[in-house]
């Protein structure tokens, strides 16, 4: 049975088709652990597969706490997905001063060479609103998004606007979801166990 108590079906708010650059939101009824009330920043998205990035779920660890020998930065660790938990993996803002970065969106790239991004972070020519450290990443092949898309599990989103600060910000799934409009703020309202309401 349908944990959805709405006279719509999710997939019919989606305006938008998933590509390098969007955001997967989850919907509010997903029961997966790992992707429960989600936002995930899509980086590639290709007939080789879907590879993205939880951006909700910080671990308590800052990354100098975490990774030996990082100079001490106030950044903490967020858990990017269930692959290759025992990988770092990073986005930023700042491709002009890291080597090797991979262009996500206009102002948004991943990757990178990781030893000069330390070298910047101990000259402090880079700091914590400009970059963003993960722990795994989420991924897919295409045709798995697809068919979680036609399961009503993801609303995707435009990142254009939205700035390395703006995805590290409390509540962003269901500050996301309100700015999208009516239906979509009540999906946001709405309490992590429906039987409660």
């Amino acid at each position: 049975m349908s944990l959805n108590p709405l006279d719509y079906s999710i997939s019919s708010l989606n305006r938008l088709l998933p590509k390098k650059g969007r955001l997967l939101i989850a919907e509010p009824f997903m029961q997966d652990s790992f992707f429960k009330r989600s936002v995930v920043l899509l980086t590639e998205y290709n007939e080789n597969g879907v590879v993205g990035f939880i951006l909700n779920q910080p671990l308590e660890q800052k990354i100098h706490e975490a990774v030996k020998d990082f100079p001490i930065f106030d950044a903490p660790i967020f858990m990017g997905g269930p692959v290759q938990t025992d990988r770092l993996f990073f986005i930023h803002s700042q491709a002009e001063s890291i080597p090797e970065s991979e262009l996500i969106i206009d102002h948004l790239w991943w990757s990178g060479n990781f030893n000069h991004l330390k070298l910047l972070i101990e000259n402090e020519q880079i700091f914590p609103h400009e970059v963003m450290f993960f722990i795994g990443y989420s991924g897919w092949d295409v045709d798995q998004l697809k068919d979680e898309m036609k399961n009503n599990s993801w609303i995707i989103s435009k990142a254009d606007e939205l700035t390395i600060n703006d995805f590290k910000a409390d509540k962003l799934w269901q500050t996301l979801l309100s700015e999208m409009g009516p239906k979509h703020k009540v999906l946001s309202n709405f309490p992590h166990d429906p039987s409660l309401n």
